[in-house]
């Protein structure tokens, strides 16, 4: 049975100008000690899935869908409930650790306030453990009294694991954690999230707009565009063979280090708007293949083969 299941989610953010439909009909789910990376453009709608788990988004912005977190449906469930298992059964790493730990707190601190709100532990318990949690990333406890801005960026990021992890969740998400890093430091968090991950049998769910980062913690690969799931298969297959146009285009976008130098490929045109998506398949005015069919009706997310599913007429039979 699946720690998590997410069926047919749909979040609508409403706006002077309309409903954007940021994430609009998303499925899929997460098995003990999983992992699953969240690639696409910005705007494609990640950030808002990953916020709609952790009903950190207005809950009248939902509008359709179910999540089933260890057996508990989690959508439809009073904010009081649903604060006992956040963080206990599943935690975020956001983005930009600089932004996301408040400045005129110390970084134990806040640590000690995630541990004590979800647990019954003393002050003098819970500083303890935070100390410990520290160690586990990499940070020496005696930093537990540093405030995040006496911290570099690779430690400020440890920092947000460490506190991610502060109530032994089942499931961490992800946010962008390497972002605004530099590319020694980015391997090192890379490097240390894997081994938590391992150690600590963690399912992940992560977010990235760089497919090679997702390749090397993600097990799997959920490909979103303009709100929809394009393409979802095992990381090693969905490299090696891509089946949506989408995807493709963003493999062949990477920049090859070991090839001859040339500029790197961009995708012609743009995401269409969310307020008003077009009819049929959203990616099909930049598609390089696209058949009238592909304007006309949009493509279900169909199972091609064991675990690998596309949505795409051209590939879809």
């Amino acid at each position: 049975m699946p720690i998590l299941e997410v069926q047919d989610l749909k979040t609508h953010y409403k706006t002077d100008s309309g409903r954007v439909k940021a994430a609009d009909g998303i499925s899929f789910s997460l098995d003990e000690g999983e992992s699953v990376g969240i690639a696409g453009e910005s705007g494609c709608g990640k950030t808002t899935v990953i916020m709609s788990l952790m009903r950190l988004v207005d809950q009248r912005d939902i509008v359709g869908g179910k999540v089933i977190l260890d057996g508990e449906s989690i959508l439809d469930m009073p904010e009081d409930q649903f604060r006992h298992l956040r963080w206990k059964k599943m935690s975020l790493v956001s983005q930009a650790a600089m932004g996301a730990l408040n400045p005129v707190f110390t970084v134990g601190w806040q640590i000690v306030e995630a541990i004590r709100e979800h647990s019954d532990m003393s002050k003098k318990e819970a500083l303890g453990l935070a100390s410990e949690l520290l160690e586990q990333v990499g940070i020496d406890p005696s930093r537990l009294h540093t405030y995040p801005h006496e911290l570099s960026g690779g430690m400020r990021q440890r920092a947000m694991i460490a506190m991610a992890l502060a109530c032994s969740p089942k499931i961490v998400i992800a946010d962008e954690m390497t972002t605004a890093l530099d590319v020694v430091t980015q391997v090192q968090i890379l490097k240390l999230f894997q081994e938590l991950q391992e150690r600590l049998n963690l399912s992940v769910i992560a977010i990235s707009h760089e497919l090679p980062i997702l390749g090397q913690i993600c097990e799997n690969i959920m490909v979103m565009y303009a709100g929809k799931v394009v393409e979802l298969g095992p990381t090693e297959v969905l490299f090696r063979e891509p089946l949506h146009p989408y995807t493709q285009w963003l493999l062949e976008s990477l920049v090859d280090i070991e090839g001859p130098r040339k500029a790197p490929k961009g995708i012609p045109g743009r995401p269409p708007s969310l307020l008003n998506p077009p009819v049929g398949c959203r990616f099909a005015a930049r598609c390089r293949y696209t058949k009238p069919v592909c304007q006309e009706q949009e493509p279900p997310l169909v199972e091609i083969r064991k675990k690998h599913s596309v949505a795409c007429h051209l590939v879809a039979k």
